[in-house]
C-alpha cells in the first residue's frame, strides 16, 4: 500500500511538473521580443577598414557596429569569467548564481553580488528597464529565456557588447574602447578589459572622466576577481595609473565624410582613402597655414592616377575653425584656376599639329578683339619656344594658342573629362586661358590626372563605384610632351629630385594659390587661399602652394615613379627640324592685325651712322607676321627667318641699303652708313 501510494504521489508529481513545464514553456513562447535591430552611427572607413569618422545616432547617442569577431578574446573571456561564468551552459538563467546572491543577500542584509547573467542584462538593456523590482526582474527572465530559445550565444553576447552604458551617451564596447583608449577594441591590456567590464555596472559613477578616481577603484575590483579567481596572474599589475579620459572621436575626412552620408546611404561606408596618408596629409595643413594668418586655408586632393582612387582629400587645415572657414569643402569650391588650364591648351595644340614643343611663339602686345592680356611680371620676350613659354607661365602665347583653338573647344574638352567648368557668362572668351572660370580643386586634379593617364583615364573618385572610365582627353604623345616641358618648371628650394611634372597658378588678385603635379603614378592638387575668397596680399602659387606640393608628394611615394618614356610618335628634333608649319605659330590676332601692322625698321633709324662689331651690323624690325627675308643691296641674305632680328655683314665700310619682307610680301627698308 506504501508502495503503491509512492508511486501515486510521484505520479501525480510528475503530471504537475509536465503541467509546470508546459505552462512555462508556453509562458515563454508567448514572449513578445522587442526589436533587436539596433540603430548604429553611420560609419565611413578606408580602403583597409580603418575607422575615419563615425557618427552619432539620431537620439544624439555614440553607438557603433559591434561584432564579437572584432572583440579581444581576452576580453570576452574575462568578461564571462566575470559576468557569467556558465553562460555557455546556461538556458537565460543561472539557478545557482541567483541562489547565491538571494543567499548572500539574506545573510548581509544587503546586495553583495548579482544574479543576473549576460542574457538578462542584455533583455534588460533591450527593454531600458531597471532591476530595482522583482516584476523587472522577472521580465528580465522570461525575455532571456526566449532570448536564448531564439538567438545563439554569440548573437546574445553582441546583443550586450553593442547596448552596454559607459557612461554620457556612450553605448557599446567599441564605442567606449574609442573615446576612452582611441582605439579599437581588438587589442586590449588586462587594465583596459578591467575598466571596459566595470564601467557598465554603475556608467555614470564610474565615468573615468568624471571620477577618475571611482573608476580606478572599481576596475582594480575587477582586476583582484579575475586574479583570485585564476583568470590572471598573480603578478598582474593592480593599481597602476589610469590612462582612460574621454575624446572626441576621430573624425579623418570629415568633408569627404560628411558628402558620403548625405550620398552614399548605407550604415557603413568603405572608401578609397587610406587614414594613414589622411592624419599625414591634414596634418601637413594644418602646419602650412600655421604661420600663415589666421584666416588662411588650405586644401590637398592625393589620388592614384592609375586606379582612380582619391587617396587623401583635405578639404580645410581645420574643419572646426569657423575663422579659417574649416567647414567649407575647399576641395569642391569653384574657384579660378589661374593659370593652371595653360598644359591643357598646349596639350590640344600638340594634338591639332598647331604646335610642338620647340615651335616659336610670339609673346609681345597683341590684342585679342578687346581683349588685351599682359604677363604677370608686365614683360614680354618676343620670339619664344613654346616649351619656355609653358615654363615661364607667359600668358600671351597660351592665349594665342587658344585663339587658334577656340575657347569653345576648350570648354568641351573639359565637360568631356568630367568636369563641370563655371562661366561668367554664356559664351566663353579667351580669358579662361588665364582663369576666367570656375572650377574646383577636385576638377583641377581630374584634369591633371587624365593627362598623366592619356590612353585610360579614369573618374577619380573616394568610392570605388564611382570609379569609371573616361574618354582620353589628350594622346599619348601630347602627355609626354607635356610631362617633359612641366618636370623642368623651376622647383621651390630643397624639393626633391624626383621626377614630377607641375604647374602653379595664382588667380586675379591674389585669392587663390595653385600647385599640382603628377608622376608616374600619382596626381597631387594643392590650394591654398581664403575661404570667403578675399585676396591673401603677396601670395603665389609658386612661393605659397608649390612648396607644400612637393611636401605632399615626400609624404605620399617613398621612392620614385618615373614619368613615361616617349612613345615612338614623339618627335624630338630643335625648331630648325621641325616641318614647316611647326616651326612658328601665327595667331589669330597677328593675322587680323595684317591690315595695319606693316613691318618698321625699329633700328637702327634711316640715315644713321653705325659702328661695325665683329664685322657685323644688328638690324631689328618690328610689326609684320613672320616668316621674313631680309635682303642687303637688293641681294637676299637671310630667307624663312622667324626673328625680327638679323645681323648683317656689310662688305665694308660706306653705306648699306637694309630691306626686309614679311610673309604677306610687304616691305620696310633703312639705309645706314657702316663705320
Amino acid at each position: 500500500m506504501n508502495l503503491a501510494r509512492a508511486l501515486g504521489v510521484a505520479t501525480v508529481a510528475l503530471w504537475v511538473g509536465a503541467l509546470g513545464r508546459d505552462g512555462f514553456d508556453d509562458w515563454i513562447d508567448r514572449t513578445t521580443l522587442p526589436a533587436l535591430a539596433i540603430e548604429t552611427g553611420v560609419e565611413v572607413v578606408d580602403r583597409n577598414g580603418a575607422l575615419l569618422r563615425s557618427f552619432q545616432t539620431s537620439d544624439d547617442r555614440w553607438r557603433l557596429t559591434t561584432s564579437i569577431a572584432d572583440v579581444d578574446p581576452e576580453f570576452l573571456r574575462l568578461l564571462i569569467r566575470f559576468e557569467d561564468k556558465r553562460f555557455y551552459r546556461h538556458k537565460g538563467v543561472d539557478v545557482l548564481a541567483m541562489l547565491r546572491a538571494v543567499a548572500q543577500a539574506a545573510w548581509n542584509g544587503r546586495v553583495v553580488s548579482g544574479g543576473s547573467t549576460l542574457t538578462m542584462q542584455a533583455a534588460r538593456l533591450l527593454e531600458e528597464s531597471g532591476t530595482g523590482s522583482w516584476a523587472g526582474k522577472l521580465r528580465q527572465i522570461r525575455l532571456a529565456t526566449a532570448l536564448e530559445r531564439q538567438l545563439s550565444k554569440d548573437q546574445i553576447l553582441s546583443l550586450y557588447l553593442a547596448r552596454a552604458p559607459y557612461g554620457g551617451n556612450l553605448e557599446g564596447l567599441r564605442a567606449a574602447s574609442l573615446a576612452y583608449y582611441q582605439k579599437e577594441p581588438n587589442r586590449l591590456t588586462p587594465s583596459q578589459i578591467a575598466l571596459l567590464i566595470a564601467l557598465p555596472q554603475s556608467p555614470e559613477a564610474r565615468r573615468p572622466d568624471r571620477f577618475p578616481k571611482r573608476a580606478a577603484q572599481a576596475r582594480d575590483r575587477v582586476l583582484e576577481r579575475l586574479v583570485a579567481s585564476g583568470a590572471l596572474p598573480a603578478e598582474t599589475v593592480i593599481g597602476q595609473r589610469l590612462a582612460a579620459t574621454r575624446r572626441d572621436f576621430k573624425a579623418l575626412a570629415p568633408h569627404a565624410a560628411d558628402r558620403l552620408r548625405s550620398t552614399a546611404g548605407g550604415q557603413l561606408i568603405r572608401t578609397t582613402l587610406d587614414a594613414e596618408l589622411q592624419t599625414a596629409m591634414e596634418q601637413l595643413a594644418a602646419k602650412a597655414v600655421a604661420d600663415g594668418g589666421r584666416h588662411l586655408s588650405v586644401a590637398i586632393v592625393v589620388a592614384d592616377h592609375r586606379s582612380g582612387e582619391i587617396l587623401s582629400s583635405v578639404g580645410s587645415a581645420n574643419y572646426a575653425n569657423d575663422r579659417r572657414g574649416g567647414f567649407i569643402d575647399m576641395t569642391q569650391a569653384r574657384r579660378s584656376p589661374g593659370s593652371t588650364l595653360k598644359p591643357l591648351i598646349y596639350g590640344m595644340g600638340f594634338d591639332q599639329a598647331l604646335i610642338h614643343p620647340e615651335t616659336l611663339i610670339s609673346d609681345r602686345p597683341l590684342q585679342f578683339g578687346s581683349y588685351a592680356p599682359q604677363n604677370f611680371d608686365g614683360e614680354f620676350r618676343g620670339d619664344i619656344r613654346v616649351r619656355e613659354a609653358l615654363q615661364l607661365s607667359l600668358n600671351l602665347p597660351v592665349v594665342s594658342v587658344l585663339d587658334r583653338l577656340g575657347p569653345a573647344n576648350l570648354i568641351a574638352k573639359l565637360r568631356q573629362a568630367g568636369l563641370s567648368p563655371q562661366l561668367a557668362g554664356d559664351k566663353a572668351g579667351l580669358a579662361i586661358a588665364l582663369g576666367g572660370l570656375g572650377l574646383s580643386l577636385a576638377e583641377l586634379v581630374q584634369i591633371y590626372a587624365a593627362i598623366a593617364q592619356p590612353d585610360a583615364p579614369k573618374r577619380l573618385a573616394v568610392t570605388q563605384a564611382e570609379i569609371v572610365p573616361l574618354p582620353p582627353v589628350i594622346s599619348k604623345k601630347a602627355s609626354w610632351y607635356l610631362g617633359d616641358i612641366l618636370k623642368g618648371v623651376p622647383r621651390p628650394n630643397l624639393a626633391s629630385g624626383k621626377d614630377i611634372a607641375f604647374k602653379t597658378g595664382t588667380s586675379y588678385g591674389h585669392r587663390d594659390a595653385w600647385a599640382i603635379g603628377y608622376d608616374g603614378r600619382y596626381v597631387i592638387g594643392v590650394w591654398m587661399g581664403r575661404a570667403d575668397g578675399t585676396p591673401v596680399p603677396g601670395a603665389f602659387g609658386g612661393e605659397l602652394a608649390a612648396p607644400l606640393l612637393f611636401q605632399a608628394f615626400d609624404r605620399v611615394a617613398g621612392q620614385s615613379n618615373p614619368l613615361a618614356a616617349p612613345p615612338r610618335d614623339a618627335l624630338l628634333v630643335g625648331n630648325a627640324a621641325l616641318p614647316l608649319p611647326l616651326q612658328r605659330l601665327t595667331s589669330r590676332a597677328e593675322r587680323r592685325g595684317v591690315a595695319q601692322d606693316h613691318p618698321k625698321v625699329a633700328f637702327p633709324p634711316d640715315g644713321a651712322r653705325v659702328a661695325l662689331r665683329g664685322g657685323a651690323v644688328t638690324v631689328q624690325i618690328r610689326d609684320g607676321v613672320a616668316p621674313f627675308t631680309w635682303l642687303q643691296d637688293g641681294a637676299p641674305v637671310l630667307t624663312n627667318s622667324w626673328t625680327r632680328q638679323a645681323d648683317l655683314t656689310p662688305a665694308g665700310r660706306g653705306y648699306v641699303q637694309v630691306r626686309v619682307i614679311d610673309a604677306h610680301g610687304r616691305a620696310a627698308g633703312t639705309t645706314i652708313f657702316a663705320e
